[in-house]
């Protein structure tokens, strides 16, 4: 159980890391003002899929036997 508590909190500073940087290189690269906040939404909604994929990957609804119990 801590072992998949560990790897969780790895998995989400690695993800708010990406998301981090690519939200960093869309406010520096100069783009028309729609498609700059068309950016940023895509970019969010994605990152927010991938974490929730990974919490139900870890309380064990997606992927099998709960994480919890190994």
């Amino acid at each position: 159980m801590i072992e998949s508590l560990i790897y969780l909190v790895i998995y989400l500073v690695v993800i708010g890391l990406v998301i981090w940087l690519l939200l960093y290189l869309i406010d520096t690269i100069p783009l028309a003002q729609p498609f700059h906040r068309v950016a940023r939404v895509i970019i969010m909604v994605v990152g927010v899929l991938i974490v929730i994929l990974l919490l139900l990957n870890f309380i064990g609804i997606i992927g099998g036997s709960p994480r919890l119990l190994r």
